[in-house]
């Protein structure tokens, strides 16, 4: 981060898919600058405890208090960095603390803000399976606690007559099970069930878990949320080999008839 040190600066930062040589240099150096370190409990549990830094970790349903105690962090002269999981641009932090922007005080506009990207959950992913995402994708989050369903299922159906790639995030969580098996049920509706679909759990740690199966034999407990489910297209393609399948869509389309 620029500027002098007695000067406050917020950096909204993504940790990355898991494996900690996957956090990007710009990430660490802002790390090592910052006094405080605000995010949600698993993800503050990453970073190490040193002289000099205050770690706040919270709950995940408290977004907008972390983004605004941040920034009013921030306007006091910390050096404070917020925390995500992968991208904090994705589905994480970046929005939340822009909304909190937003809505506040003038004088949090005048803060030094960056955004430090991260490899997120979905590309980690891919990039264990081979290239399912090689061509035109999307990313839905399945989760209906910030929007309703009807909107998830309408973007699901949007999805599929466009023939995207869809990555799929935070499947199925404990309180709201049923959604995932909506979706399923949805996609096998809409794409039949030969459709590639890669089920991929805590990429890139130890317990990391990668499963390819077709559409017809998911079935909703596959996936928790750690999973990041990616449904290929329906030109996604598997080479089968003795070490193991590769998932991929070619980058070329034919043309299509208008």
């Amino acid at each position: 981060m620029t500027g002098e040190k007695d000067k406050g600066w917020l950096a909204i930062a993504g940790l990355g898919p898991g494996d900690e040589a996957l956090v990007t240099p710009e990430v660490t150096a802002a790390l090592a600058g910052a006094t405080d370190v605000i995010g949600y409990i698993p993800y503050v549990a990453r970073i190490a405890a040193r002289e000099g830094l205050t770690l706040h970790p919270s709950d995940n349903r408290v977004e907008l208090d972390r983004a605004a105690l941040a920034l009013d962090l921030a306007a006091q002269g910390r050096r404070v960095v917020v925390v995500s999981s992968g991208d904090p641009g994705v589905f994480a932090m970046a929005s939340a603390v822009f909304e909190a922007l937003e809505a506040g005080p003038s004088r949090w506009r005048t803060l030094d803000i960056r955004v430090l990207p991260g490899i997120t959950a979905m590309l980690a992913a891919s990039a264990r399976a081979g290239a399912p995402l090689g061509h035109d994708f999307c990313a839905i989050n399945l989760s209906d606690n910030l929007k309703p369903w009807a909107m998830i299922e309408k973007r699901l159906r949007l999805a599929v007559e466009a023939d995207f790639a869809l990555a799929l995030y935070n499947p199925r969580s404990k309180a709201r099970p049923e959604g995932f098996a909506r979706a399923l049920a949805l996609l096998k509706e809409l794409c039949g069930d030969d459709r590639p679909m890669l089920f991929a759990r805590a990429v890139t740690t130890p317990q990391e878990d990668l499963r390819i199966v077709p559409l017809g034999k998911a079935h909703d407990e596959m996936a928790d949320m750690r999973t990041t489910v990616i449904v290929g297209s329906s030109r996604t393609r598997i080479i089968e080999r003795a070490a193991g399948p590769i998932l991929y869509t070619p980058r070329s389309v034919a043309e299509v008839a208008s």
